[in-house]
C-alpha cells in the first residue's frame, strides 16, 4: 500500500473510533468519507488486501438480503468482509474495506444502485451480482431507464474475467449479458406459482431491443418471468441455476427444488414469498460462481435468518409482531402477497416516512395493490410523517374509514396493535427503511430485539 493510502487509512480509522467514543456515530460511513478525501485513489489497494477477492451485489430489491445470504455460505469456511450494517454507498464501501476483520480474505459488499458503477471501478470485483431494477427513490435514482443505462455503460467497460452473475428473469438485466463468456444466469421456472396477469407496478415490460412488448408464458413479480419479444429479438436467457416446483409454507418459509449444473437438490428456505426465492438464488449462483457447490449453499441456508426488517420475527406481549421492509410498489405488493394466508385474525401497521433514505417522493403508494389485500385483516393503523397519505389511499381501495386507525408515531401504533390482539395473534409492521429503523432501535431498547445498527458500528 502507498504511504498515502497508508496514512490516510490511519486518519480515517482514527476518525472513526474518536466520533464513535464521542457519542456520535459515524462508525460505518466517517471513516470511509475521511480516507476519500485524502486518498482516492487507494481504493484498489484497500480491495487488493482480499485475496480471494471481491463479490459486489446490487438491485433495487433483495440486495441487503442476498448479500446476507452469501456472507453467511461463505462465512462457514473463510472469513468474510461485508458491510453488514447496510451502508452502501462509495464512503460505507470504503469504511468496510477500512475496517475489514484482520483475517478477511473475501469481500462480499451490497452497493447502492447508483453507487455501483463508481464502486465496481474502485474495488474490481471478482464477480458482480445483479439481481433487478424496478422504480425507486425516483428523486434521487431517477428513471428506471437512467439507472439501466449506467449499468450498461459500466458492464461494457467491466473485464471479461470478471464474472457476471445475473437475474434472468429482469429483462434488462438479463441483457447485460449479452456477448459475454463468464456468465451465470438464474432464475425462477415454475409456472403452477406465476401470477394470473402482470402487476399493474411492472416496470420494463418492453423490449430491450426493438421496443415492442414483451409476451410472457409466465410472470412471478412486476416484470419479473418468462418472457420473449414477439419479434424474435429477446427472450429470457438459458437458466444456469433454476428453482423449480416451488411449494409456498406460509410464513414458515418456502420449499423448492434447485437445478443446477452440478445436479438437483432440495432446498427450504425460512423466509417466505417469491422475492426471497430470488435472493436465494442469486447467492447460491453467487457462490457457484466463487466455487462452492449448490448442495453445500443450500445446507448452509437452512440456518439462515432474516437481515434487518426482512420478516423479521419478534416476540410481544404473547404476539408476534412481524417487521417487514417495503419501499416501492414491487416489493409492497409481494409482502402483501406473502402475509395473505396468514391475514385473516391479524392486525397491520403500516409506517411511511419521506426522509431523504426512504425518498422524498411517496406517490408511489398509489401503484400498491392495496385493493382487496387487507380485507381479512382485524385491524389497520397508518403511522409515519406520511400516514394520512396512506389513510388516504386506503380509503380510495375501499377500506373503511371505520377500520383505518391513524397514530403518527410507529412505535406507538404497533403498541395499539399489539394491545388489540388476542393473544398468539401476529402483528405485521409494514415500514419504510426509517420508520423501520427508529421502530426497530425502540424495541432494541425495550429489549425485545438485538440492536441490528449500534452492535456492527
Amino acid at each position: 500500500m502507498t504511504a498515502r493510502a497508508h496514512a490516510a487509512g490511519g486518519i480515517a480509522r482514527l476518525a472513526g473510533a474518536l466520533s464513535r467514543g464521542a457519542g456520535r456515530g459515524g462508525g460505518t460511513t466517517l471513516p470511509g468519507r475521511v480516507f476519500l478525501s485524502l486518498a482516492p485513489a487507494g481504493i484498489p489497494e484497500l480491495a487488493a488486501a482480499l485475496t480471494d477477492g471481491v463479490t459486489v451485489v446490487s438491485a433495487t430489491n433483495g440486495k441487503t438480503t442476498t448479500s446476507a445470504m452469501l456472507a453467511h455460505i461463505l462465512g462457514a469456511e473463510r472469513e468474510v468482509c461485508h458491510n453488514g450494517a447496510g451502508a452502501n454507498l462509495m464512503s460505507g464501501v470504503v469504511t468496510t474495506l477500512l475496517q475489514r476483520p484482520e483475517a478477511a480474505t473475501v469481500g462480499v459488499l451490497e452497493v447502492d444502485e447508483a453507487a455501483l458503477p463508481a464502486v465496481v471501478s474502485g474495488v474490481a470485483p471478482r464477480v458482480v451480482a445483479l439481481g433487478n431494477l424496478f422504480r425507486d427513490q425516483l428523486d434521487r435514482h431517477g428513471e428506471l431507464e437512467m439507472v439501466a443505462d449506467r449499468w450498461r455503460t459500466m458492464v461494457g467497460g467491466v473485464p471479461e474475467q470478471t464474472t457476471l452473475v445475473l437475474c434472468a428473469d429482469d429483462p434488462v438485466i438479463d441483457a447485460l449479458g449479452t456477448d459475454r463468456e463468464r456468465v451465470v444466469r438464474y432464475g425462477i421456472d415454475d409456472p403452477a406459482v406465476a401470477l394470473a396477469k402482470r402487476d399493474e407496478a411492472a416496470d420494463s415490460t418492453a423490449c430491450v431491443r426493438c421496443g415492442r412488448a414483451y409476451a410472457y408464458d409466465a410472470v412471478y413479480l412486476g416484470h419479473l418471468g418468462a418472457y420473449r419479444c414477439p419479434s424474435g429479438d429477446h427472450a429470457r436467457g438459458v437458466l444456469d441455476i433454476a428453482a423449480r416446483d416451488v411449494r409456498p409454507l406460509g410464513l414458515e418459509g418456502t420449499a423448492f427444488r434447485l437445478d443446477a449444473p452440478d445436479g438437483a437438490t432440495e432446498a427450504t428456505l425460512a423466509l417466505p414469498g417469491l422475492y426471497n426465492v430470488e435472493n436465494a438464488l442469486a447467492a447460491i449462483a453467487t457462490a457457484y460462481a466463487l466455487g462452492i457447490p449448490t448442495a453445500t449453499s443450500i445446507a448452509r441456508l437452512a440456518t439462515f435468518r432474516a437481515a434487518f426488517g426482512r420478516f423479521e420475527r419478534i416476540p410481544m406481549d404473547g404476539r408476534e409482531v412481524v417487521l417487514i421492509l417495503f419501499k416501492n410498489p414491487t416489493g409492497a405488493n409481494e409482502a402483501l402477497r406473502a402475509i395473505a394466508p396468514d391475514l385473516p385474525g391479524a392486525h397491520v401497521v403500516l409506517a411511511l416516512n419521506d426522509r431523504i433514505a426512504d425518498g422524498r417522493d411517496v406517490s408511489w403508494i398509489w401503484d400498491i395493490d392495496f385493493e382487496g389485500a387487507l380485507d381479512a385483516a382485524a385491524s389497520i393503523v397508518c403511522s409515519g410523517r406520511r400516514a394520512a397519505d396512506l389513510a388516504v389511499r386506503l380509503r380510495y381501495a375501499d377500506v373503511p374509514l371505520d377500520r383505518i386507525d391513524r397514530l403518527r408515531e410507529t412505535d406507538v401504533a404497533l403498541d395499539r396493535a399489539v394491545a388489540d390482539a388476542a393473544p398468539g395473534a401476529r402483528v405485521y409492521v409494514l415500514a419504510t427503511y426509517t420508520a423501520m429503523f427508529d421502530l426497530h432501535r425502540q424495541l432494541a431498547d425495550r429489549g425485545l430485539t438485538e440492536p441490528f445498527w449500534e452492535e456492527r458500528r
